[in-house]
């Protein structure tokens, strides 16, 4: 691999000409490379490698960074919705290096960088974009893969509208999944008290436990199946009822499409194990 194409593979695979020129690559070597087919010009000045990911070789060309649910999907970030195109940082003072574009142009605060934007950035964008839910389980997702610090998330609340600054302060550090995470987000104003990731003696660990007595599993869109697994769960559920527990299954396509019937079941459970 040439110097060109090592100097390529940070985040991103793009890099603008004049930080290439501060490595000792002269507009000669890069017009060189380029006729090489060792890197590619997106456009005067901004180049990337021959293997860059198209959205944030767009995103680069359009003069910005990859942000929102599409940017932290490539940081490995569970996200809510997928972006059906790509949605660029542009900055404040932004320009948009395109023409009949599909793109989403953002023009948020702050200095952008070019090429694929950082988690702290997307997460705030995101809450821009898509809103609470979206935040919220992605923000879960970035804590519980370590990506986002305890300085991240100070200065991810800081950036905050007041008003939303409490998702920040109600997120945990170890989800399991965003499913667990949109649950947990949505059942917050019903005041039920939720024990994330328990673990049980002889069941093993469980998605959530409520009162003490119920346990709240969440068959996400991730999960494993087939007769085996279905086995595995219909054991821990028997072994947790001889414990005095009750188990409660919903999909992560009720939870997302379904959610009053959910919210029914729920409560209704709470109020037996109450009882």
């Amino acid at each position: 691999m040439s110097k060109t194409q090592i100097l390529l593979t940070q985040p991103g695979g793009v890099a603008r000409g004049r930080l290439l020129h501060e490595f000792g690559l002269s507009r000669r070597m890069l017009a060189d490379a380029v006729i090489a087919g060792e890197i590619r010009r997106i456009r005067n000045g901004v180049f990337a490698s021959p293997s860059a990911d198209p959205w944030i070789v767009t995103a680069a060309g359009h003069g910005g960074a990859l942000t929102c649910s599409a940017a932290l999907r490539r940081h490995g970030i569970w996200v809510l919705q997928s972006d059906r195109s790509p949605h660029v940082w542009l900055g404040t003072h932004g320009r948009v290096h395109h023409d009949r574009c599909s793109c989403v142009g953002h023009f948020f605060s702050g200095r952008t960088t070019l090429g694929l934007a950082d988690v702290e950035d997307a997460l705030v964008h995101l809450h821009m974009c898509q809103g609470e839910e979206a935040f919220f389980t992605s923000l879960e997702s970035a804590l519980a893969s370590r990506q986002l610090n305890a300085s991240g998330r100070a200065r991810a609340r800081s950036r905050m509208p007041v008003s939303a600054r409490w998702l920040v302060d109600l997120a945990r550090t170890d989800a399991g999944s965003g499913a667990e995470s949109l649950l947990w987000l949505r059942l917050h104003p019903l005041g039920i008290r939720l024990e994330s990731q328990v673990e049980i003696p002889g069941v093993g660990r469980v998605d959530f436990v409520i009162g003490g007595r119920l346990i709240l599993e969440i068959d996400g869109v991730e999960s494993h199946s087939g007769r085996e697994a279905w086995h595995r769960d219909l054991r821990r559920d028997a072994l947790a009822s001889g414990l005095g527990y009750e188990t409660l299954r919903i999909s992560y396509r009720m939870l997302v499409e379904e959610w009053s019937v959910v919210e029914s079941a729920v409560i209704g459970a709470v109020v037996r194990a109450q009882a």
